[in-house]
């Protein structure tokens, strides 16, 4: 859950830079709606933005949208949006295992629970949110869950 992939017409993409990683997740958070440009600068440059932040912004709004395609990244009125179903998104997707593995073991089935469960984990590749500066509090849940 920390490396930012994502996935173009089945293919995986590996995602390079911090900073570009970390929009990626600070979207990816909160898939299918508007992120406004000064919680993005924020998330990424952690109180320490450049001179022309919002230009910044663009580039890196830029350079996601040619890693994942044109269509990946939405600009609309309050901010940019990740334009892909939440099931997508590997946090929500551990969520949903993790969810059916514990509604399986209460329903005494530990087979199900067992594939469910194994299946969440394998999505995990360290920290939660280890792109994110200021991680700890996104990452508070998830890890906790884990």
């Amino acid at each position: 859950m920390t490396e930012a992939r994502a996935s173009e017409n089945g293919a995986e993409v590996a995602l390079g830079g911090g900073r570009l990683r970390a929009v990626l997740a600070v979207l990816a958070l909160r898939v299918g709606r508007p992120v406004p440009p000064e919680t993005l600068i924020e998330a990424v440059w952690a109180g320490d933005p450049p001179t022309d932040a919002a230009g910044a912004l663009q580039a890196l709004m830029s350079r996601l949208r040619r890693s994942l395609g044109r269509d990946a990244i939405v600009s609309e009125p309050g901010g940019y949006r990740l334009d892909t179903p939440r099931e997508s998104v590997d946090l929500f997707e551990f969520e949903r295992l993790a969810r059916e593995g514990e509604a399986a073991l209460a329903a005494d089935d530990p087979a199900t629970a067992a594939e469910a469960l194994t299946s969440a984990l394998a999505l995990w590749r360290g920290p939660a949110l280890a792109d994110l500066p200021g991680r700890a509090s996104a990452a508070a849940r998830p890890e906790a869950l884990r």
